[in-house]
């Protein structure tokens, strides 16, 4: 690898990792993202060349994969993948989500670790990454399925967890009830009542603000962006994607600070409401979505408002764009758009939602744009609060837990600003969110040696 241009050492280090990791685009994408912003940072650091940090972080400590076979309503067998990828421990142990979607491979588990494992970092919070999951669908299952198969997939993760090891938490297909139902087979295998899993219930060791914290700590993160031009979210119009929690919790937020979020999705399509989605028509979203667990053209039906069928919300006029859904769902188009129509602020709530060319698009024109890594780091954080709280066998108020979660938003932000400030001081989040989450994790990789 050339240690004298950036680009050909990124170059030439993606040459490697794509050799040794064919045909896995996301996770590449996830790497060259972080090698761009890490290269001159490198040259000019050799100490982490000689140890060969990079090539260690992007080979996962352990990589567990096994069937879950399980019984449907009908008696018929049903055979699932599960996975679990422990990308790096040497800040503390593994953490991170578990996912069930049946579009889940390998190859999406490896790069949301990788992801994680310097989101983590950031947070100052002592947490490995890790990231998990099965190519499960809980949409369209009955209560005692989605049981069925959570216990069969707990009785060989269990194998591999623990309060000191790996504690995994929700994500995508995976809320309150799957998670109660992993946390019960746990603690009937295992005997013990420990803090193997985060997203509990209150009632059982959870945190308050957990549900709430992605989407709470993408506008605080933002509300901070906001701030370095001397600007607020008062007055301004939100653009929104996706319709679960983080959605959901962004909308709340936002209406808490003043501005007036337009737009919610999900994979069949969009809603625009120009008057703002209020405060009732939230609670609205949340019992469609987390009680009945409806679609969002539904609410377009009950307000008599536009629905945009298999589109997502990058056409509608807005200063500020918070995707939240899901990877690549904001291509280059989308991102030209947004530019075209006046957006001010993109910041990620969802794991690496923007292309790498609506990234380049929106860092050229130096709009305010706040990667995941960064961005969405409040529901990591809050289950690193969780973990607090168990270890200690007590229970935090709201508040506490909001200001704990609020300020460390705002130390990602400033350690972002420590890394990512450009001589002609633009702020260039990426740059900041990569090289303040490698930092740490690299030093203490070298104060262990070679493991």
């Amino acid at each position: 690898m050339s240690l004298n241009d950036p680009k050909k050492f990124t170059e030439d280090f993606m040459a490697y990792v794509k050799a040794k990791n064919p045909g896995e685009a996301e996770f590449h994408q996830a790497v060259q993202g972080s090698v761009e912003c890490l290269a001159d940072y490198l040259i000019k650091h050799p100490r982490f060349l000689k140890a060969k940090i990079l090539e260690r972080m992007v080979e996962p400590e352990r990589v567990i994969q096994f069937r879950v076979p399980w019984t449907d309503d009908n008696g018929n067998v049903q055979i699932n993948r599960g996975y679990r990828v422990e990308m790096n421990s040497s800040i503390g142990p593994y953490k991170g989500g578990l996912r069930f979607h049946p579009n889940v491979n390998l190859n999406i588990f490896k790069f949301l670790a990788f992801e994680q494992v310097l989101k983590n970092s950031l947070t100052t919070l002592p947490m490995g990454g890790g990231k998990g999951g099965a190519d499960f669908d809980p949409k369209g299952k009955s209560d005692n399925e989605v049981m069925r198969f959570c216990q069969s997939f707990m009785t060989e993760l269990a194998r591999h967890i623990g309060p000191d090891t790996d504690i995994p938490a929700g994500d995508i297909g995976v809320g309150g009830r799957e998670i109660g139902f992993m946390f019960g087979q746990y603690k009937r295998l295992r005997n013990e009542f420990t803090g193997v899993l985060t997203g509990k219930g209150l009632g059982w060791g959870g945190s308050v603000i957990r549900p709430e914290a992605t989407g709470y700590g993408t506008v605080y993160f933002a509300e901070e962006m906001l701030k370095t031009r001397g600007e607020s979210f008062a007055g301004k119009t939100v653009a929104i994607s996706g319709s679960g929690n983080v959605a959901q919790y962004a909308v709340e937020k936002v209406l808490d600070l003043g501005g007036k979020p337009v737009s919610l999705s999900d994979s069949n399509g969009t809603i625009y409401d120009p008057d703002g989605i209020d405060r009732e028509k939230l609670e609205y979203v949340k019992l469609l979505k987390n009680g009945y667990r409806g679609r969002i053209y539904e609410y377009a039906e009950k307000y008599n408002v536009a629905y945009f069928e298999n589109q997502r919300p990058w056409g509608i006029r807005c200063d500020i764009a918070l995707p939240c859904a899901t990877q690549n769902e904001l291509n280059g188009d989308d991102a030209a758009t947004l530019l075209a129509n006046g957006c001010i602020l993109v910041a990620e709530g969802a794991n690496m939602p923007s292309t790498p060319e609506a990234k380049n698009l929106f860092i050229e024109n130096r709009i305010l744009y706040g990667p995941g890594k960064a961005a969405n780091a409040g529901g990591v954080a809050v289950s690193g609060l969780e973990m607090t709280q168990n270890s200690m066998r007590l229970a935090w108020s709201h508040e506490e837990v909001n200001q704990k979660l609020h300020r460390i938003m705002c130390n990602i932000h400033e350690m972002c600003v420590k890394f990512g400030k450009e001589e002609d001081g633009y702020i260039n989040y990426v740059k900041g969110a990569n090289i303040g989450g490698f930092v740490k994790v690299a030093n203490a990789m070298i104060a262990q040696g070679l493991v």
